[in-house]
């Protein structure tokens, strides 16, 4: 196929491409076209920026122009479903471009504008309903659109749909569509979550695919720079006065980032504006409006938000904050490199972003190539690292963290090795924990380091409401065993002993005799009594 003429369409929509200029369809155009006005479900896998929109909306128009009919009051003969009100004004501003010589009606139905006026649009019916998956919801819900009706069912950037949450809200409208319609599925990647979603929609799907799975665009030149976090506004604001910039997108990963980003861009005399889910629809027009004519060269968006915006003269795509979803990297840079034309994307990485560009080279099957913070090409094999082996931000010369580490290693060996130690001493750490080994205390040293503990104790209370004859037992008990009052420390703690000298745990949970019972070894301790009264043995 070399031109529009030779694909069939109606003669009205080839009058209208020829006054925009286009005369020769683009790969996706050529192959869906063809399908698509055979009356076949078609599955259209291609990046963005490739020309999707004409390729399911050019057989739409044509159908619509061969097979006029009445429309019932507040229902559509075709509806597309976008994620993202740009992008659902784009394809209703495509489709009324294209159909001017025909009798269309179109009308779009999003959030963030009144639903009164949306309302009032489909209260005679409307051959073309462009809408985003919650707004449409709205209008079913209230009984301001019956789906009953659908000819032919769109759904567009179906891979971002599901990103966004959509899928609850996709299946609920796929079940009150008709069964018999035409469905068209397009999508820039094709996930199994994404295939498993088709497959439910669709019948004997014709699939069409132009480029490779995840596959980025060829003329976009992409270069990764390392750099922490904290340095990231300084470095965007230094690309962008050192490169040749058109225009310049740049992604954020919140929305409160990419207002911070403007800030940041405004305090070094970059004019930039934000564009994200928390500015008006009107607010998002005007900013959208002055970057497409070129009166804005900056525009920081999050992904939601740019996913609709069309620009041929975006030059650099930057990602601020690498994206968590691998495949939102492939959307980001098709918003560059777009009709032929060449772009550069530029990401910043830091630590805790490894992860991130990991996935991303393994989703498009490449090494992305690397610059340090100067914008200087990393040698080759620092290049073609991929994971643990790429090298850190702001990372040193292997040669020269080896010499940080030398002191480190000139303490360790001030310590004598194991086997040139003395015999019997212990070291934790650099320090000895003693120059007598353990179990070598005499009785005289460890009965007055006991006393000692005690008087250190006394002006506190330990015990002290017990009657003296109840508080100190005598040395031996009823059988022959007992333990002096001293022996125990205050608040019931007990005096440093060597270990082998301590006393264990007698049978019962009963703590063993003081020294003098492990002078006879370990013997059952009788059943504590109360303050005065007799002794009680445990009831069993």
């Amino acid at each position: 196929m070399t031109s529009f003429s030779e694909l069939g369409l109606a003669e009205p929509i080839v009058r209208a491409l020829t006054e925009e200029k286009h005369v020769t369809p683009t790969p996706i155009q050529a192959q869906a076209i063809p399908a698509i006005l055979s009356g076949k479900d078609l599955i259209g896998i291609a990046q963005t920026g490739t020309g999707k929109t004409a390729a399911f909306g050019l057989p739409i128009l044509d159908h619509l122009s061969r097979n006029p009919r009445r429309i019932e009051p507040r229902s559509c003969r075709v509806l597309i479903l976008s994620p993202t009100r740009e992008l659902s004004g784009q394809i209703l501003d495509n489709l009324d471009k294209f159909g001017r010589h025909i009798r269309l009606s179109t009308t779009l139905a999003i959030g963030g504008v009144p639903m009164g006026r949306q309302i009032r649009a489909l209260q005679r019916g409307v051959d073309v309903l462009v809408a985003t998956p919650g707004r449409l919801m709205d209008l079913v819900e209230n009984n301001a659109l019956k789906l009953d009706t659908v000819e032919v069912f769109v759904l567009d950037e179906a891979d971002q749909m599901l990103d966004m949450g959509f899928v609850h809200a996709i299946k609920a409208i796929v079940r009150r569509l008709p069964h018999k319609r035409h469905s068209l599925f397009f999508s820039a990647t094709m996930p199994s979550a994404i295939a498993d979603l088709a497959a439910s929609m669709l019948r004997n799907p014709v699939t069409v695919a132009v480029t490779p799975v995840a596959k980025t665009a060829d003329r976009v030149d992409q270069r990764v720079i390392f750099v922490e976090k904290p340095a990231k506004a300084k470095m965007l604001a230094e690309v962008l006065s050192t490169e040749e910039v058109d225009r310049a997108l740049v992604f954020t990963r919140t929305k409160h980032g990419a207002d911070k980003v403007v800030q940041v861009l405004a305090r070094a005399g970059h004019k930039a504006e934000a564009i994200h889910g928390n500015k008006s629809q009107n607010q998002r027009d005007r900013v959208l409006a002055a970057f497409r004519e070129g009166s804005l060269r900056t525009l920081v968006a999050t992904d939601i938000a740019a996913r609709g915006i069309d620009v041929t003269g975006v030059s650099h795509v930057i990602n601020y904050d690498l994206p968590n979803v691998p495949e939102s990297y492939v959307h980001r840079i098709g918003r560059t490199a777009r009709a032929g034309r060449e772009g550069i994307a530029i990401s910043f990485c830091d630590g805790e972003e490894r992860a991130y560009l990991r996935s991303i080279e393994k989703l498009i099957r490449m090494t992305l190539p690397t610059t340090d913070r100067r914008g200087e090409a990393r040698p080759a094999e620092a290049a073609d690292a991929v994971g643990e082996d790429r090298p850190r931000a702001n990372a040193q010369p292997r040669g020269e963290r080896q010499e940080r580490r030398e002191p480190r290693g000139e303490r360790k060996e001030a310590r004598p090795p194991r086997a040139e130690r003395p015999q019997g001493e212990r070291v934790q750490g650099d320090r000895p924990r003693g120059e007598r080994p353990r179990g070598e205390r005499t009785g005289a040293e460890r009965n007055g380091a006991e006393r000692n503990g005690a008087e250190r104790h006394g002006a506190e209370r330990v015990h002290s409401e017990r009657p003296a004859g109840a508080r100190q037992r005598s040395a031996a008990g009823p059988h022959g065993e007992g333990r002096k009052a001293d022996a125990r420390p205050a608040h019931g703690g007990r005096a440093e002993q060597p270990r082998s000298e301590r006393g264990g745990r007698a049978q019962g949970g009963q703590r063993a005799q003081s020294s003098e019972i492990g002078a006879i070894g370990f013997m059952r301790a009788p059943a504590r009594s109360d303050k005065t009264g007799p002794a009680r043995r445990p009831v069993r």
